[in-house]
């Protein structure tokens, strides 16, 4: 394993280096390090400026660039564990989106990549998504969680409204639903019978491990 490289691919994500993460993971792993333990790595990363940003120690903008150089070297680690046959994992199944009338995506996707990090399988399913499409997508794919998000006061109601009709398909059962976005607050996300609620995205990450271990 090499170790300098390693604490480098660390340094690259705290420092917002989309293209030196990418590198550096490449390298880590023609070395011959296990993919998982180049997944570790990034996942303390990320969570590291995930942690700050909680503590108010970073802004937005930081917690985005850490997040999109996560990104950038995340698909060629997944691609080494296919290649060795491995598989990861999983924390559970997570599908989220952006609810319908709202274009809204930075904390989403976010929350997704932190997700994904943390070793939780994710479907994202975008931004503007309709009832129906988390509806057919939960019947489909049987998710342990649904994650929505809605920055926009007149778009939080849409929230409810895929609560109202997963129940209605008989699909709520085992479900758990967790809601945030700028527009969303604790009453609110009781009052639409969701399971959890979070202001921010390295907290849904946290709700989403409670919620599928406790």
């Amino acid at each position: 394993m090499d170790d300098q490289t390693l604490a480098d691919l660390a340094k690259a994500v705290k420092e917002y280096d989309g293209d030196g993460a990418a590198a550096l993971a490449g390298r880590a792993l023609d070395a011959g390090t296990d993919p998982k333990a180049v997944l570790d790595v990034l996942t303390d990363a990320i969570r590291e400026v995930g942690d700050a940003f909680g503590a108010g120690e970073l802004f937005l903008p930081e917690l985005v660039s850490a997040a999109e150089a996560t990104q950038q070297a995340m698909p060629i680690v997944e691609a080494a564990f296919k290649a060795s046959g491995g598989t990861r994992s999983s924390a559970g199944k997570v599908v989220a989106g952006t609810v319908a009338g709202d274009i809204h995506n930075i904390g989403k996707t976010i929350f997704c990549t932190l997700l994904t990090a943390d070793g939780f399988e994710v479907i994202d399913l975008g931004i503007d998504v309709p009832v129906a499409r988390f509806v057919d997508t939960v019947r489909e794919l049987q998710p342990d969680l649904v994650a929505m998000s809605a920055l926009l006061t007149i778009t939080a109601q849409e929230q409810k409204r895929v609560i109202v009709a997963l129940g209605e398909a008989g699909l709520r059962a085992g479900l758990k639903v967790i809601v945030g976005g700028g527009a969303i607050s604790q009453p609110f996300a009781d009052s639409i019978g969701a399971d959890g609620y979070s202001p921010t995205a390295p907290g849904g990450v946290t709700l989403a491990r409670e919620l599928l271990t406790g």
